[in-house]
């Protein structure tokens, strides 16, 4: 019976555990190049475009895929020039799809929000 009541409170404890996870970003870059709108075969749309970023304490830069999902950050995108500088705020996420040779994904930056600076 001690066991039972043990492996009970090892359970409660992990049920009430907190999430101290976190996927928030603010990123401040140069667009490479004009954003490109797909319409997904869900139906659903994107609109997509690479932000350029340097790194700190290191030369170089880092290009990283952008996805403007929702209306307001869609229509946004779609004004942005190349080498405009903006600011991004939003989250990563992992992308899955099907392509010829299997299952495919790749990491984007969901834009929530785009501000010109």
């Amino acid at each position: 019976m001690g066991t039972k009541s043990g492996s009970k409170s090892i359970q409660k404890k992990r049920d009430i555990e907190e999430d101290y996870s976190l996927n928030d970003l603010l990123l401040r870059g140069r667009v490479s190049q004009e954003a490109i709108e797909k319409e997904l075969p869900s139906g659903d749309k994107v609109v997509e475009f690479r932000l350029i970023v340097s790194r700190e304490k290191q030369s170089g830069v880092d290009t990283l895929g952008i996805g403007a999902w929702s209306s307001k950050s869609r229509r946004t995108a779609l004004t942005l020039k190349a080498d405009e500088w903006i600011q991004v705020s939003g989250s990563i996420h992992r992308r899955f799809w099907s392509a010829p040779t299997g299952l495919a994904s790749r990491w984007q930056v969901e834009a929530v929000e785009i501000t010109r600076i």
